[in-house]
């Protein structure tokens, strides 16, 4: 059995005639009833009820049609993969974020892609930046939405800065720093920091410790974070204070105060992705985040 005999059976128990079918695929009508007749000759089913001058499906008919409509439909969407595949496009997109930065630029980016590439599906993945980084170098996601960029080695990835996130001063809600409106990054240099652990987070460390060192002082740190729940956590228990991008503050911190510093800081965020892949949709989705971050 083969595609064209369920081509033809499909195209005959449509039209319920041999001749409308026929005409419908160009082919000639003895030759259309032949090829039907070969395949139930090969099923051992008797598909199509040809008595009174009359086509009419038989129960066993009805079912192989809906099988066939099925089977049909799979092997062009498969045709319709391999060659957008082979032109460098993919069906999905899989993208990876950090949910507790809640970015804003994420949603938009999403709609506009939708408009332009309606086919192709939207997969979202909420890790954290290290995860991202290790399901590049596998290809479980295309892009992620890292934020810091580390020093990116060996050339496997490039990076494109999309945002920029103000950093505020997390306290303990009893610091006397928290009596102060903005506070000064050097008022800062007798405090123990709480940083974000450079395993899920990397380049954090390095930031932290570079940023407090144009300030004047090296940053103490008493403790690292997972996560940003666990950093506010951490400040609130009293270990210490931390820089944190501003969107942190819609995350619960019961016993924390966020204040803004007197002098902006403002920390790159990133989107990652890997060199050699070749997908269409992700140069489109790169494309569409690099134009709607500029009007951001």
């Amino acid at each position: 059995m083969e595609l064209r005999h369920l081509r033809y059976f499909v195209a005959v128990a449509e039209e319920l005639s041999f001749t409308k079918a026929a005409q419908k695929l160009r082919l000639a009508q003895p030759s259309l009833t032949r090829q039907v007749r070969n395949l139930e000759n090969e099923i051992g089913v008797l598909l199509l009820d040809r008595s009174n001058n009359h086509v009419t499906l038989t129960g066993e008919g009805r079912r192989f049609l809906f099988d066939s409509k099925k089977l049909l439909a799979l092997c062009a969407e498969s045709v319709t993969a391999v060659q957008r595949m082979s032109h460098g496009e993919s069906s999905q997109l899989n993208i990876g974020y950090v949910a507790n930065i809640h970015y804003g630029l994420l949603p938009a980016t999403l709609g506009a892609f939708r408009k332009l590439c309606p086919l192709v599906a939207l997969n979202l993945f909420d890790m954290r930046s290290a995860e991202q980084f290790q399901a590049l170098d596998s290809r479980k996601i295309d892009l992620g939405f890292v934020g810091l960029r580390p020093a990116l080695s060996g050339g496997s990835f490039l990076s494109e800065c999309v945002a920029h996130d103000t950093i505020v001063v997390a306290l303990p809600s009893r610091h006397p720093l928290a009596k102060k409106a903005r506070i000064k990054l050097a008022d800062l240099a007798s405090q123990f920091f709480i940083g974000m652990s450079a395993a899920n987070h990397p380049g954090a460390r390095d930031w932290l410790l570079e940023t407090c060192q144009r300030a004047g002082f090296v940053a103490k740190i008493l403790q690292e974070a997972d996560s940003e729940p666990a950093a506010i956590k951490f400040v609130a228990d009293g270990l210490g204070v931390a820089l944190m991008p501003e969107q942190i503050t819609d995350l619960p911190h019961e016993g924390v105060l966020f204040r803004p510093l007197s002098s902006p800081l403002r920390r790159e965020s990133a989107i990652a992705w890997r060199a050699d892949n070749p997908s269409k949709p992700l140069k489109d989705y790169i494309q569409i985040v690099k134009e709607l971050s500029r009007s951001m």
